[in-house]
């Protein structure tokens, strides 16, 4: 079928551009989250949907990103931000079928408009369960239109957005109660892409928005214990890149490839994926991109053994790093800022049994971490319990792993519980001292429910 015409390029909003000032993308879209907390909101809001408000794709932010921007920017109205008043908006695309999408189980005659949709569904998130949570998500991504009209925006917008969504709840709960909720979405994704008959540039996004939806639930899958689901997931995100020829997404399933490698007990992949993801990321002019990617080879090269190589990589990493963020970050990459960037080196010398430096390391890592990323506050303090219980800190080391253990009643990481599960495990020969007995009866007072 011959692909629809692109519809007219939107005007870029100067405005709002004009009030980021000198900080990146990502900078910006972490001072939104800021400011969404202080109000008592939840947004998902990083580096990409900056873009898409700056370029104008998005003429009209939902009312959760409306009362932040308000809160920020106190006494402007929406079209002083830039964006087009709600009535226009919504009056357009009620005309044109734009901004809505078929009620599920409806008929051809009735829609639901994806403002109040967003509204709903941002209510759903912040007073449920995780689990319920990502059911949720679940009508986030629509099935193809059954009254004969094409796929459109509407579609690849909500796509993206339950991609978005997935990863804030990840970010603050943990992927085991997640990913079994993750399959409907994940294949309404696809079922969107071999439907057809839409324009190039939802193509483009349709492609993209499938392919990070699906390494999105690979790495629920990964982090909940499940590495054969994650592999398949992620093997499905990098044929949609190739298909598709988006290297920024080709970039991102190496990555995410290399890291399960590593954790699956396959270091010499996790290299060999790592340096091919580098490969496909020199095209695209972030220095960020390739600082985690020198960080997941170093990886590699650690639980390889070779000190050597994972000392130069994680050179490359530091290097690359201090390059700062640039506006060609992907909107994935929120998550990695100093706090990761140490996190990843502590793990690197934890594996090559250098406890000294993991530690100074992983300490580094729990202090400059964001609090909107709570799973990676217990996986650093988890990390840091574990290196100081190797390095002969019982004491310090029980400590840190009583701080975890209060952070997994927020996360569900079989990965991270598994770290636990090892900590105490080694901090058992202790337990005749006061804050090593301390945590061990209250991981087993945590641990008991479990085993009914």
């Amino acid at each position: 079928m011959t692909p629809l015409p692109d519809p007219p390029a939107p005007r870029p909003n100067t405005a709002f551009r004009r009030l980021r000032g000198p900080l990146s993308p990502a900078e910006f879209a972490a001072s939104v989250r800021r400011a969404a907390r202080e109000i008592g909101e939840q947004v998902s809001c990083d580096a990409r949907y900056i873009g898409r408000v700056e370029s104008g794709a998005i003429r009209c932010p939902n009312y959760a990103y409306e009362r932040v921007f308000r809160h920020m920017f106190p006494g402007r109205s929406l079209t002083d931000l830039g964006f087009a008043s709600r009535e226009s908006v919504r009056g357009h695309r009620a005309r044109h079928g734009a901004g809505t999408v078929p009620a599920p189980g409806a008929g051809a005659g009735a829609s639901v408009d994806v403002f109040e949709e967003s509204e709903l569904l941002r209510r759903a998130f912040m007073t449920s369960g995780a689990a319920a949570a990502a059911v949720a998500a679940t009508p986030l991504v629509p099935p193809p239109r059954r009254s004969g009209r094409r796929v459109g925006e509407a579609e690849a917008a909500a796509v993206e957005e339950a991609v978005r969504r997935i990863r804030v709840l990840d970010d603050r709960h943990g992927a085991d109660t997640l990913y079994s909720h993750t399959a409907k979405p994940l294949s309404a994704a696809y079922t969107l892409l071999d439907a057809g008959g839409y324009s190039r540039s939802v193509a483009a996004r349709l492609y993209a928005g499938a392919g990070e939806l699906a390494i999105s639930v690979g790495w629920l899958a990964h982090d909940s214990g499940r590495l054969s689901d994650a592999r398949s997931h992620y093997a499905e995100a990098l044929a949609t890149a190739r298909v598709s020829g988006d290297p920024a997404l080709e970039a991102h399933a190496f990555c995410n490839t290399a890291f399960l490698a590593r954790d699956a007990g396959r270091p010499r992949e996790a290299v060999r994926a790592a340096q091919a993801a580098q490969r496909v990321a020199e095209r695209l002019s972030s220095p960020r991109l390739l600082s985690l990617l020198a960080l997941r080879e170093a990886g590699g090269w650690a639980w390889l053994g070779d000190r050597g190589g994972c000392e130069a990589a994680l050179l490359r990493a530091q290097t690359l790093f201090g390059r700062g963020p640039s506006d060609a970050d992907p909107e994935w990459m929120s998550f990695y800022g100093e706090a990761e960037l140490q996190g990843l080196e502590a793990q690197c010398w934890s594996a090559l049994g250098d406890w000294a430096r993991a530690v100074d390391h992983a300490r580094r890592a729990v202090a400059l971490q964001d609090p909107h990323f709570t799973r990676n506050i217990a996986l650093f303090t988890t990390e840091l319990a574990g290196d100081l219980a190797q390095h002969g800190a019982p004491d310090e080391a029980a400590v840190a792993a009583a701080r975890a253990l209060r952070l997994m009643d927020q996360v569900t990481s079989s990965r991270i519980r598994r770290m636990l599960d090892d900590t105490a495990r080694r901090l058992r020969p202790h337990g005749g001292e006061a804050p090593v007995a301390d945590f061990l009866d209250r991981y087993e007072a945590a641990a008991r429910p479990r085993r009914v």
